[in-house]
């Protein structure tokens, strides 16, 4: 998780990426199908998107031990960058290099993003439960055609799979 928060640009969903690609592909660690779910999870809860999943996966992987050591894997390299650049501030805001770099990067951290939803989108096609497809069908819209808060569609989101869960749940239990 250090290494993964050092070099990721971006924000929350672009590291989630390379959490799958690092705890999913490579170490094989958790299935895809936790991945999505535990994403899932650290979407719909507050806080940083990033931090919440290194929680999850953390906690899945090492128990308590694990969700420590990831959380700080994921907070400290922001923290240590950060730190440098506030001391030298004002040399950073008027380099004409660093605004470049930082505008050249806008397509490379949305070609990131739009692969992330992709997976997600796909993983979710491949489950192939209507309910969820529909879920993710409209939420796409709302987010698109309508003004609404993206708060009120990630609550909204995460009430109808809680009523879904619960509606499986009882099923299976009479």
């Amino acid at each position: 998780m250090f290494t993964l928060s050092a070099f990721t640009f971006g924000g929350g969903y672009v590291i989630v990426s390379l959490m799958k690609n690092e705890f999913v592909d490579r170490l094989k660690w958790i299935d895809e199908e936790e991945m999505l779910n535990l994403v899932a999870i650290a979407q719909s809860s507050p806080g940083a998107v990033a931090v919440n999943g290194s929680i999850l996966v953390g906690y899945k992987v090492g128990g308590i031990k694990g969700a420590i050591i990831s959380i700080l894997g994921t907070i400290l390299p922001p923290f240590i960058i950060l730190s440098i650049i506030s001391v030298g501030y004002n040399q950073f805001k008027e380099n004409i290099y660093v605004g470049a770099f930082l505008k050249a990067m806008q397509p490379a951290i949305a070609a990131i993003i739009f692969s992330v939803v992709l997976q997600l989108g796909i993983n979710i096609i491949k489950q192939k439960e209507l309910y969820f497809i529909l879920i993710m069908i409209l939420a796409f819209f709302v987010t698109y055609f309508m003004s609404i808060n993206i708060i009120f569609i990630i609550l909204s989101c995460a009430i109808l799979g809680g009523f879904y869960a619960f509606y499986k749940q009882k099923k299976v239990v009479k």
